[in-house]
């Protein structure tokens, strides 16, 4: 276990964008790797996998103690891996299978009520009117630009990300009391490791034929001429879509709450439909662009409903409690 570390709103911030940004491109590359024939649960097994090798070995080389785990923090985490980790991936997967990508995020990101219900229902956390109005904005503002007026829901799909939900807002939650006893890199190691085993059992690992990642696959839409290995982009979904993004909410979970971080995380289907007009060739019309205004707002607002209160420990080294509102 560490000492608690001073928190810092704004590096909390740019790691959950970063990792939003990283998640925003990795629904398109991980439909390409779908397409070519990869299974969800097998895509979500390597995601796992790599994950856990990757956060391994960056242990192994600077904080061994953190293998050593209790048995209390060993339940824990394995929650997280496989209700929270293990279910977010392969949900989503199945989603994007059967929806576009634009909107299964979206109804996956209603996973900021859920958070902020769960915080204010369960854990009697104080919630401000002001957070209501900026899940208010996200909400309406993502409906805006997924257009989801125009779009007949496959049912499959839907359920799938309606799950994503309640697996992400679990993910939050969990997460955030995780990263509050150990590392944000030890956390991303033991509930990797555990989704690993979960999915080891039932992705069907096994059937997946290795000379499969070297077949040449379109990258489709603007790059539709481009063909490379499988592998390539499999590579980018494990380490870019998978590792990097990963460790970036929980070191976010550092600094901010889970309510905060679900909020900015959501800005990742924003980045799904930039990735979608620059790639797909999908433009935004005017009310689109409109929507993606009211998640910006949405967004500085929820950050902006902090209880600022002053800093009495200034100069001591002593944590000052960011309350998010």
């Amino acid at each position: 276990m560490t000492a608690p570390a001073r928190r810092s709103p704004t590096k909390g911030a740019v790691y959950a964008l970063c990792g939003a940004l990283l998640f925003g491109v990795n629904g398109s590359v991980a439909k390409v790797v779908i397409g070519a024939g990869v299974s969800a649960a097998q895509l979500t097994f390597l995601r796992t996998l790599s994950t856990a090798v990757i956060a391994g070995v960056i242990l192994a080389m600077s904080a061994r103690e953190q293998f050593r785990i209790s048995r209390r923090d060993a339940a824990g985490l394995a929650a997280l891996g496989v209700a929270g980790v293990a279910m977010i991936q392969w949900l989503y997967a199945v989603a994007i299978s059967r929806l576009p990508v634009g909107v299964a995020l979206l109804i996956e990101y209603t996973a900021v009520i859920l958070v902020a219900l769960a915080a204010w229902l369960l854990f009697k956390e104080k919630v401000h009117v002001r957070l209501w109005w900026a899940i208010a904005l996200v909400v309406i503002g993502l409906s805006i630009v997924a257009e989801v007026w125009h779009i007949t829901l496959d049912w499959i799909g839907t359920l799938a990300a309606l799950a994503a939900a309640v697996a992400y807002a679990f993910y939050f939650l969990a997460g955030e009391r995780g990263v509050a006893r150990r590392p944000a890199m030890a956390v991303t190691f033991w509930a990797s490791a555990f989704a690993t085993a979960f999915w080891a059992l039932f992705s069907g690992w096994w059937q997946l034929d290795a000379a499969l990642m070297t077949t040449e696959v379109s990258l489709t839409g603007a790059l539709d001429d481009v063909h490379v290995p499988l592998w390539v982009p499999t590579l980018w979904v494990i380490t870019l879509g998978a590792f990097a993004p990963f460790v970036l909410s929980f070191a976010a979970l550092k600094h901010l709450s889970a309510t905060a971080v679900g909020i900015l995380a959501s800005s990742e289907v924003l980045f799904a439909f930039i990735v979608a007009w620059l790639w797909l060739g999908e433009t935004l019309v005017a009310v689109q662009i409109a929507g993606a205004a009211l998640v910006l707002v949405g967004i500085v607002i929820a950050q902006t409903a902090r209880d600022r209160k002053p800093d009495a420990a200034a100069g001591t080294g002593a944590e000052v409690p960011t309350e998010v509102a």
